[in-house]
């Protein structure tokens, strides 16, 4: 950054100056090394008050340099809780709504199958109704940690809201998904939740739609969704 102005211009002036000069350049590595040339001044010009006077400057700036990155990281700590469920730590529908868009787009580019799997605890209710809201939480975080750890790393999991959740397939189409869901629920259901001295198994039920280039994002949760609440009730009449 140079600064470049009359000889007899006060200080002061020139202090505001590199300030703003500095706040708009704050993230590209200014360097301090060449303080003559950091004013545009000779260094016959740099006498001991002045260069005084730009030591404070400088470390003004630096000290500008190390808010600016401080309100950035604060800014994507904020970012990443806004993407994130209240309860559990997984994404939450609106962050889940943007990468879903992302999977279609990869999907449309390059002609990879994907699927969307919808999930839903069963039974969340008679558990808030005997038990407390506390013991349907834990449930629900229990059903959170048990689908992260069924996934790939790079698969993402969310929670739709109340007892939902939504694991979008990348290169999976609908035989496979089919499959990976079955999987997951097995993995989930695989022991019962405790909650104090109370334990109960867990149970799940799951909708699959194949991500198509055509559908939008809210469309494909619905299809999703309603393939879920049919499988849902199927599960209940052969239950009896």
């Amino acid at each position: 950054m140079k600064i470049t102005g009359a000889r007899n211009e006060p200080f002061s002036a020139i202090r505001k100056r590199a300030l703003a000069q500095a706040g708009a350049q704050a993230g590209a590595g200014l360097q301090r090394t060449d303080t003559a040339g950091f004013l545009g001044l000779t260094e016959a010009e740099l006498t001991p008050p002045v260069r005084a006077a730009l030591q404070t400057l400088l470390t003004e700036i630096d000290d500008l340099r190390g808010e600016v990155g401080r309100l950035k990281a604060h800014l994507t700590e904020v970012e990443g809780l806004a993407d994130r469920d209240a309860l559990t730590p997984l994404l939450n529908r609106r962050a889940f709504m943007r990468e879903l868009s992302r999977v279609r787009t990869f999907a449309q580019r390059y002609g990879a199958p994907a699927s969307l799997v919808y999930f839903d605890l069963d039974g969340l209710k008679a558990v808030n109704d005997r038990f407390g809201h506390a013991a349907g939480d834990a449930a629900l975080k229990a059903v959170a940690e048990r689908l992260s750890q069924q996934v790939r790393e790079s698969d993402i999991v969310a929670r739709m809201g109340g007892d939902e959740f939504a694991v979008p397939l990348v290169q999976a189409d609908r035989a496979l998904a089919e499959s990976k869901a079955a999987s997951i629920a097995r993995g989930v259901e695989s022991a019962p939740m405790a909650f104090g001295d109370w334990s109960a198994p867990i149970h799940i039920s799951y909708g699959i739609c194949e991500i198509t280039q055509n559908a939008e994002p809210e469309d494909l949760v619905a299809q999703a969704d309603a393939a879920m609440y049919e499988a849902k009730r199927a599960r209940r009449a052969a239950a009896g």
